[in-house]
């Protein structure tokens, strides 16, 4: 595990200091939940921009007025 020394105005980190004692949880833990949040985002999208690469637009359209008339 790695140490990471980030700087944050000081009402931010208040307010993530205030949300954490509110779950119950360390700052610490609350900044790795949201680094985890955040990266299954990222990669989320990664995924659907790389099948999006491959996909048929034409056929795209299809479905979508397909499900536009149910």
């Amino acid at each position: 595990m790695s140490t990471q020394t980030i700087r944050l105005p000081d009402d931010k980190h208040q307010r993530l200091k205030a949300l954490a004692e509110a779950r119950r949880i360390s700052v610490d833990k609350l900044i790795d939940e949201l680094a985890t949040i955040a990266l299954a985002n990222h990669d989320a999208r990664l995924r659907f921009e790389a099948r999006a690469r491959k996909g048929n637009a034409w056929r795209a359209a299809d479905v979508l007025e397909t499900l536009g008339d149910s």
